[in-house]
């Protein structure tokens, strides 16, 4: 990775760790304040304070410090150090457990809204998505078994409605988790229903981990597009050698050329090759040679002309659909794929425990920085999409009942409740001991499955 490949990928990193951070943070910090409980310090980071300042009416300091990897609010407590008389009704400690209880889930509820407003500004602004039609699937495969043809579209999985490639792709992942069959719904070219059903009997317990429809047998169609050149752009080997918009490639080194998606396998294989096109313009065939440009690709060279294909207004409509909601349909939307996810998420972890899941679907912080990467360079929606994911995942893992977690803080005040009255400080001691045991155990897979995926490629 290039110095600026690594920087674009830290900093789209780092942008959305500040933000979940602070939304998280912020969630404790409004509803403390909004049930009198006096803040001293909201933090972003741990450690060695960088810059800080004093703000508001109670003399809040603001502060940034020097590990940036989580952050917190200290309020007034008396059991953290000596609390003025005048202000003893104001410290985190003298409140109700119902108070306590709502400060703290707060943080956790402010990224699960956070996630809904990401989604629905996202569905209201509109987005333009592959459609989940069916390639023919390989022979043998789970979706080949299942009937499925090319050209079918999928319209629900399960009896849940699908619109997109990406709506058919988090169906199924939804569905696998319970290893029972899936029914698709599909319509062929002429508007005919009918149901596949995918027997998961076979389908190994990894496949989640990877691309599922695949998998499956679910390929994406394609259509033949004419090898017909759209787009050059000015400079690139392609205008250097005199190709221009509306050239046919019949042929490369003497090799038939039938298809768009042949043109471009065989330049992306031949980084820094000379390669012989045969092409054709207004009838006259001519040749020119072209010298690939290499670039990198995940580290890998390929091979790149700077050509673009023909565009087919006809097939561009057939593959992507527009998806466009008015607010309140966005909005409802958004409730609906927030809670979903958060679902998902607490099962994925169940069933993890429970062992009938690998820990490598555990992701660190490199994994994490990667992903950000890769979807901001996709655009400003996916990299939104993914912000709304990892609030959505911060916003469970903090809701889990391990002390040191709010979640723990929240298992605290129902044993108050039930006990009637406060757990005693060793008990609270021993178990913010076993929290940070978990939590360290938690990190090492974490950390071992981003070292083992940077090793492996």
């Amino acid at each position: 990775m290039s110095i600026g490949g690594f920087f674009w990928y830290a900093g789209a990193f780092a942008l959305a760790l500040g933000i979940l951070i602070v939304v998280h943070e912020l969630g404790h910090f409004a509803v403390a304040r909004l049930c009198g409980v006096k803040v001293l310090r909201f933090s972003l980071g741990f450690g060695k304070t960088l810059l800080s300042r004093r703000w508001g009416k109670d003399g809040t300091e603001w502060a940034l410090a020097a590990f940036p990897l989580g952050g917190y609010v200290k309020m007034l407590d008396e059991r953290e150090g000596p609390v003025p008389e005048e202000e003893a009704h104001r410290a985190f400690n003298r409140q109700g457990v119902g108070r306590r209880a709502l400060i703290v889930v707060a943080g956790p509820l402010a990224n699960l809204l956070l996630a809904v407003a990401i989604y629905a500004g996202v569905f209201m602004q509109g987005t333009e998505e592959l459609r989940p039609v069916l390639g023919a699937p390989p022979a043998g495969s789970i979706a080949a078994r299942a009937g499925v043809r090319e050209h079918e579209t999928v319209r629900a999985v399960a009896g849940k409605a699908v619109d997109t490639w990406q709506d058919l792709r988090w169906e199924l992942v939804r569905q696998v988790v319970n290893r029972a069959p899936v029914k698709l719904e599909v319509a062929d070219a002429k508007g005919d229903i009918a149901i596949r059903t995918l027997d998961l009997s076979d389908l190994p317990a990894a496949a989640i981990e990877g691309d599922l429809p695949s998998e499956l047998g679910l390929k994406r169609y394609w259509p033949m597009l004419p090898p017909v050149i759209g787009q050059v752009v000015a400079g690139s080997p392609a205008a250097l050698a005199g190709l221009a918009a509306g050239d046919e490639v019949v042929a490369i080194d003497g090799r038939p050329i039938a298809a768009w998606g042949e043109l471009a396998a065989t330049i992306r294989q031949a980084p820094g090759k000379r390669l012989t096109l045969e092409t054709r313009r207004d009838g006259v065939s001519r040749t020119v040679v072209v010298v690939v440009a290499a670039v990198k690709d995940e580290g890998e060279p390929i091979g790149r002309i700077g050509i673009a294909v023909r565009e087919n207004p006809n097939v561009h409509a057939d593959l992507f659909v527009m998806v466009k909601l008015g607010p309140v349909a966005a909005l409802r939307r958004a409730v609906e794929q927030t809670w979903d996810t958060a679902v998902f998420t607490l099962r994925m972890i169940g069933r993890m425990a429970m062992g009938e899941l690998s820990w490598k679907n555990v992701s660190g912080p490199v994994t994490i920085a990667d992903y950000a990467g890769q979807s901001a360079h996709m655009g400003l929606s996916p990299y939104l999409k993914f912000l709304a994911l990892i609030s959505i995942s911060l916003g469970v893992l903090n809701l889990l009942p391990i002390p040191i977690l709010d979640g723990g803080h929240l298992m605290y005040y129902l044993a108050e409740v039930i006990k009637g009255g406060p757990l005693s400080e060793r008990v609270m001691e021993i178990g913010q001991q076993i929290g940070l045991a978990i939590l360290l155990t938690l990190m090492a897979f974490a950390f071992f499955n981003d070292i083992n995926r940077l090793i492996s490629g």
